[in-house]
Order: structure tokens, then C-alpha cells, then sequence
């Protein structure tokens, strides 16, 4: 009896000494790395492993499909699907963060900030973009890059990187003119005149503008990279165009090596942009560029996650376009013995996208040959190349090389637009997504893992009506400057005067600057803020 009761009172020791079951089994941070290959089809992921030779490393982690119709469409848009991905409603095409209705919604990003993690994003179209923008902003229209640049300024989030520095510097004082006299069209800034560069410098991010400032830049909390004015180039075009651009793999590298320096965790959405700008075009040739590229920098999360192992890696396109298939009108009769390299070798004859090859063409179009060579049509027959040297401007004779690209690869196009299929869902990790879900089911899923929710507790309403809100309370309230670029919620009772200025996290009482925890949103009609009661 004596031996027993000692054996009991050592093993109520150990019991004391020893983390509960429910302890150890909490990891000590959770990450979600969420990546979205915007406007990618079944076929040119077929089309890609084929190119590459192997399997791709989504191929490893392919778990489900996703359904991608919008609130109004059977075929979305990237807003609408961006919006869906981040908030978890269904809404309509061009929103930005915002329900059916029209009112800003919390993000799965904005969500996870407030919660403590770590946040970032990554892309290769400008930050501003639909996709990124419905992560880290709200607005009406997915047009209004001012305003989009402005909320992800004062957002406060941790890591940045891609394009958009356009929408980040102030107009300029004098027009841009190009060596034929004219006005360039493509010279963007912002209208308000605000030098958001000097911002991010003050709040403290290391902000880097090219590829070496990337790989070697300092390992502060914040970093901001901002690679080009609008996008970053193809990746099959970077290394001889546009040295000076990381890869979108390189980016996300630096992503989570910055943002796994957190103690919590952190979330980070990465968006390989350019499947679908080449899939407007038509281009499978920018359209694999772009694929291989994104399964990269999967690759750099998967090798991430794979050593964390407390890391969820969702992997997914917004949503289809062109219509891309592998084999064409010119196959209904021979594509039961067209083996593969039908299809790829005359892709692989192009050094260049098309967008990269035609960007080098001279005015007098003297080198014709040879911009039609880098994209791999340098054989071309007397009838084929005079059809190209007709073409009345670039557009045209872009148009002119995809089609006969694609004529010689056996592929075929439906659209220059979106559509409506099932997509393929990938992901790997704890607490993963499987089988065929809603895009609105991406943010519950992750929602749950970091232990928050949108759509219950305080996150649920967190925007107010700020002019409604202050009345009710007595103030007399007024938006100045209503129709300018800067307008102004202005809330007066008494002697207390208080400003909120559209797109900051911060408010003005009296002469005293109070931060707050989101930024504020004005959408023409209402001024939404958040009030912490």
C-alpha cells in the first residue's frame, strides 16, 4: 500500500509539471499563406506541365474545386472574386471590399491585423490592382487606384511589394510629352497630390524600388517594394527586359522570411497577376510565362510550410479566361495522334511574350523580323509576314502573332474575356480546405484556423455611418469638400471639433491626432467609420 500511494503521489507530480494535452498541442503561431492566380483555365495548366517537362508543384497540393460566380454573373470579375476571397460575400463586379449592398466590409487581412498576426501582400500587377485592393481596401469601383493606394498606405500593413508606384507619387507639375510631341497616355499619378512615398517612409518601412534593394535589404518589422510604375513584367520577359524586376518567387521569398519574424503569425495573400493579363490577350505564350512562374513561388511557400508545419497554404485562381483549349477546329480529325510536342514546340520557339517582343518594336518597324522572331515566328511565309506588316497599329499586330501562334501550337480561344467554370483548389497544411467549395468558404477556412470571425462579434459591424452615428449623439456633422479628391467628415458639439479625413486611419480632436484601428471610407454618399465604443 505504501508503494502505491508513493506512485501516486509521484505521478500527480508529474501531472503538475507537465503542459495539458490542449497546451501542447496549441502551436506557438499560425501563418496562411493565400495565393491566387488570377484569370487561369484548366487547359493552360495542362498546357504548362507539358512546357515545363514535370509535374508542377501545385500538382502536389491539388485538394477540391472552387466556384467563382459572383453576386449578379455566372462569370465574375477579379473585384467581385477578389472581394468574395477576402471578405466571405458574395458581391458585385467592380466592389472592392464592400457587400451586395454597397458598405465596406472587414477582410480576412484586416481581420487577422486586428488580431495580432502579421500581414502582407505580394503582386506582380500594380498593388492597387483588383485582386490585392480587395484585401486591403474598400471602394466602389475597382477603378479608383487613388483611393485604393491611399487605404493600403494607412493600412498599416507589414510587407507590400509588387507595382503601382504610379499611384503612390503626386501628378506632376508638367505634362509628360514623347518624342512625337505628344501627351504620353500612360503617365498616371495621383490627382490629390499627396506623395504617399513620404508617408511610407515615415511610418517607418524600408522601401525598396529594385531587385538587388530586395534581396539585400535590411530585416526591419516593415519593407514596402515597389518595382515599377504600373506592372511587373512577364517573367519570361524580366531577365533580358527588366532586370532590375524580382520574380514574383523572389517576392514571396521575402515575404514570409520579413513576416515569420512575428511571434503570433502572420497572413499573406500573393497574387500572381499576369496568367490573366496574357489570357486577355490571348497569349499562351505569356499565359505559361505566367503559370510557371506562380508555381515557383509555390514552391517558396510550400518549402516554407513544409518546415514551419503550423502554416496553411491555399493556392487558387479568381476565376477563368479565354476559353483556352489544347486542340482547335484544325484537330477534329487528327488529335487522336498529335502527341504533345505538337502543341509545345512551337511555343518554346518564343523568347519573348508577345507584349515583349512587340515593346521592341521600332517605329519604323524596321527590325519587324525580329521582334516577330523573338516570339518564335521567325519562319514565317511571304503571305503570313505581309498579313503582319499590314497591321495598322501594335494592338493589331499583336492580335496578328497570337492568333497565328496559336494556329501553329493547335490551341484554341472562346473569348478575350472571363469565364464562368469550376476552378482547381490547392492547399496543404493544418486545417486545409478539400473538395469543392465556395470562394466564400477560402476566408471561414482561414478565419478559423487564426481563431477569428467576420461575421460575429465585433468584427461583424465594425463600419458606422458616421454621419448617423455623431447625430444621434448631437454633434452637427458635415463632409466638406463632398465632390473633391480629399473630402472631410467634420462632427462639431460645443467646443469639440472632431475631423475625419476619407482614406486614414486617423482622426483629428481639436488639434490632437487619434489613430484608429481601420481606416475610414467614404463611397460618395456615406462616411463609414469605425467607432470603438
Amino acid at each position: 500500500m505504501k508503494t502505491l500511494k508513493r506512485l501516486t503521489i509521484l505521478l500527480s507530480l508529474l501531472t503538475l509539471t507537465l503542459p495539458s494535452s490542449a497546451t501542447a498541442a496549441q502551436p506557438p503561431h499560425k501563418n496562411v499563406i493565400l495565393m491566387i492566380m488570377d484569370g487561369t483555365n484548366s487547359d493552360i495548366l495542362t498546357l504548362s506541365r507539358w512546357y515545363r517537362g514535370t509535374d508542377l508543384k501545385l500538382d502536389t497540393i491539388l485538394r477540391g474545386g472552387v466556384r467563382t460566380y459572383s453576386a449578379q454573373s455566372a462569370i465574375t470579375d477579379s473585384a467581385a472574386a477578389g472581394s468574395a476571397m477576402a471578405t466571405g460575400l458574395k458581391t458585385k463586379a467592380d466592389y472592392i471590399g464592400m457587400n451586395h449592398s454597397g458598405s465596406p466590409v472587414l477582410t480576412v487581412l484586416e481581420g487577422a491585423k486586428l488580431s495580432g498576426y502579421k500581414t502582407g501582400i505580394v503582386s506582380t500587377s500594380p498593388v492597387q490592382h483588383a485582386t490585392p485592393a480587395a484585401f486591403t481596401s474598400h471602394a466602389l469601383n475597382r477603378d479608383e487606384f487613388g483611393d485604393i493606394g491611399e487605404q493600403q498606405v494607412y493600412q498599416g500593413l507589414d510587407v507590400v511589394l509588387g507595382g503601382g508606384a504610379s499611384w503612390l507619387k503626386p501628378q506632376a507639375k508638367e505634362p509628360s510629352i514623347d518624342d512625337d510631341g505628344m501627351l504620353k497616355t500612360n503617365q498616371v499619378s495621383r490627382e490629390d497630390g499627396e506623395n504617399l512615398f513620404k508617408e511610407i517612409h515615415s511610418s517607418g518601412y524600408d522601401l525598396v524600388l529594385k531587385r538587388d534593394g530586395l534581396l539585400w535589404a535590411t530585416a526591419s518589422p516593415k519593407l514596402w517594394g515597389v518595382f515599377a510604375d504600373e506592372d511587373i513584367s512577364y517573367e519570361l520577359d524580366r531577365p533580358l527586359l527588366h532586370p532590375d524586376e524580382p520574380s514574383l518567387a523572389e517576392m514571396t521569398r521575402t515575404a514570409i522570411g520579413r513576416l515569420s519574424q512575428g511571434e503570433k503569425g502572420f497572413f499573406l495573400m500573393v497574387e500572381g497577376s499576369k496568367v490573366d493579363w496574357a489570357a486577355h490577350k490571348n497569349d499562351p505564350v505569356g499565359m505559361i510565362s505566367e503559370v510557371l512562374s506562380f508555381d515557383d513561388a509555390v514552391r517558396e511557400a510550400l518549402d516554407f510550410a513544409r518546415k514551419d508545419r503550423n502554416t496553411m497554404v491555399v493556392a487558387v485562381t479568381d476565376h477563368g479566361n479565354s476559353g483556352l483549349t489544347i486542340g482547335n477546329r484544325d484537330t477534329n480529325g487528327n488529335y487522336k495522334t498529335l502527341p504533345a510536342e505538337r502543341f509545345i514546340d512551337p511555343l518554346k520557339k518564343a523568347k519573348l511574350t508577345v507584349k515583349g517582343a512587340t515593346s521592341q518594336l521600332k517605329k519604323d518597324r524596321s527590325n519587324l523580323k525580329e521582334v516577330l522572331s523573338n516570339y518564335g515566328l521567325g519562319d514565317l511565309s511571304g503571305k503570313e509576314y505581309h498579313a503582319m506588316e499590314s497591321a495598322d497599329s501594335v494592338e493589331e499586330l499583336e492580335s496578328k502573332m497570337v492568333n497565328l501562334m496559336a494556329k501553329r501550337a493547335h490551341l484554341g480561344f472562346t473569348t478575350h474575356g472571363h469565364t464562368g467554370e469550376d476552378v482547381f483548389l490547392y492547399s496543404y497544411g493544418p486545417d486545409k480546405p478539400v473538395g469543392l467549395i465556395e470562394n466564400t468558404d477560402i476566408p471561414r477556412v482561414i478565419s478559423t484556423y487564426m481563431g477569428f470571425s467576420l461575421w460575429t462579434g465585433p468584427f461583424a459591424s465594425w463600419y458606422t455611418d458616421g454621419v448617423k452615428y455623431y447625430r444621434d449623439r448631437g454633434y452637427e456633422v458635415s463632409v466638406e469638400g463632398r465632390t473633391s479628391i480629399n473630402p472631410v467628415m467634420v462632427a462639431k458639439r460645443g467646443d469639440l471639433v472632431l475631423r475625419f479625413q476619407e482614406n486614414k486611419d486617423f482622426y483629428w480632436r481639436n488639434d490632437e491626432k487619434v489613430r484608429l484601428k481601420s481606416v475610414n471610407v467614404y463611397d460618395g454618399e456615406t462616411f463609414y467609420v469605425h467607432v470603438a465604443e
